[in-house]
């Protein structure tokens, strides 16, 4: 051990000595001791920036492309029962959840004296507006006799009918027209005034069959006139749900319009009922859409296949509209594919390289497309790279960068 140190140290010397001879060959081992420096480190660079590929391969499967739009519960076939009623409730017959039938009353007010006196004047009116229903129907009926006898006079002189005969006869028929407006207009009139007189009645009924909530009545409660310089305020007694589905309202804009259709399914989420996700169709578009700010937007009434009681008028809600359907077809992660110079391409992975194959898709989901030619089941296609320095998904324009959207399924593990 103590030779080999000699020896160790003896060579360590004579190494010192035929360096320190002379300056050139002092130089000339820092050159190279640099040399190998730079070396060593790029090669240490050059493996710590090696690229990685995240990938993914060609999947057989379905895939959904869908339209989301956002908006609201429209209606759950939800009634307000209001009145205009003043005084003490008497008494209350109904509570939340319980259901009633057409007419059922629901409770009974003992009127004040400003309550009694709109009570009156809307049974007043009632009582003239079922008169005028009356008079307007006898006056139609004269006027219809009346064109009759007139048509009867002039059987047999449809093609010599005299100027006098005519003016008669269309003053008949015009003052025949005149009298049916009368009674569509008297008619009207009996059922406003049927309204009126209900809003003010001591007695509440049920509009319709349905479950009543959001009861606010109180026996002993004190119901008072609430007036306006137009008119009287209603005062809402409780809700009145029927059996009827509920409506989502959405709006579109411009570009997503013209690809939704009546009939399209639809799935649904409300954000205050996270763990339900319901169904429907696409009840109604509007394709003349409303301005606001300068945008243009395109209602859409969705109509439910399911009801439930968690679902209240209002709530948020988001859809999305199937707007096509891929089944059975090739599929690749979207983040695979780049446009240049109007071609689509797909990275692909071929031993170890990239190579850019151009394609052919079709609808695309938010995270996929269909691959309608240039590739194959099972292919492998890269969705990203990474290195010790960087990360990115992709490169390149994707050609689905619109505004459909949707979800896509097919094999499992992809």
């Amino acid at each position: 051990m103590k030779k080999d140190k000699e020896v160790q140290k003896n060579i360590f010397q004579k190494v010192w000595a035929w360096l320190t001879f002379s300056k050139k060959r002092w130089i000339a081992a820092l050159v190279i001791i640099l040399a190998v420096a730079v070396g060593v480190w790029r090669i240490a660079a050059s493996a710590s920036n090696k690229v990685q590929y995240q990938t993914g391969t060609v999947t057989k499967g379905t895939v959904v492309s869908t339209i989301s739009a956002s908006g609201k519960v429209l209606t759950t076939n939800t009634l307000s029962i209001s009145t205009q009623a003043s005084g003490v409730v008497k008494k209350v017959y109904i509570k939340d959840g319980e259901r009633v039938t057409a007419g059922q009353t629901l409770a009974e007010i003992q009127l004040d004296s400003d309550g009694t006196l709109a009570n009156a004047k809307a049974y007043a009116s009632l009582i003239s507006a079922r008169n005028s229903v009356n008079s307007a129907n006898n006056n139609y009926r004269s006027t219809q006799a009346t064109v009759a006898n007139i048509h009867d006079q002039l059987k047999g002189h449809d093609t010599d009918e005299t100027l006098a005969q005519r003016d008669t006869r269309t003053k008949a028929e015009v003052s025949n027209d005149n009298a049916y407006d009368g009674t569509v207009q008297a008619q009207a009139n009996l059922v406003s005034a049927e309204y009126s007189y209900r809003l003010t009645s001591p007695t509440i009924t049920a509009p319709f069959s349905g479950v009543v909530g959001s009861v606010g009545l109180v026996e002993g409660m004190v119901l008072s006139s609430s007036t306006s310089t137009t008119s009287i305020n209603s005062q809402r007694v409780a809700v009145l749900k029927g059996d009827s589905l509920p409506v989502v309202n959405v709006s579109l804009s411009e570009a997503d319009v013209p690809h939704v259709l009546v009939g399209q399914k639809v799935t649904v989420t409300l954000d205050s009922i996270t763990d339900k996700t319901f169904t429907g169709v696409v009840a109604t578009v509007d394709h003349v859409g409303t301005v606001t700010s300068n945008v243009t937007s395109y209602v859409v009434n969705i109509k439910l296949d399911s009801g439930s009681d968690l679902i209240l008028p209002n709530m948020a809600a988001t859809a999305d509209i199937v707007i096509d359907t891929a089944t059975d077809a090739l599929y690749i992660p979207s983040t695979a594919l780049i446009t240049q110079n109007g071609t689509t391409y797909a990275k692909t992975l071929v031993s170890g390289k990239e190579v850019d194959v151009p394609v052919e898709t079709g609808i695309s989901s938010d995270t996929d497309t269909v691959i309608t030619s240039g590739l194959t089941e099972g292919t492998t296609v890269i969705t990203g790279t990474t290195s010790s320095t960087s990360t990115s998904s992709s490169t390149g324009t994707s050609v689905f960068s619109s505004s459909l959207r949707g979800v896509s399924g097919g094999a499992p593990g992809r």
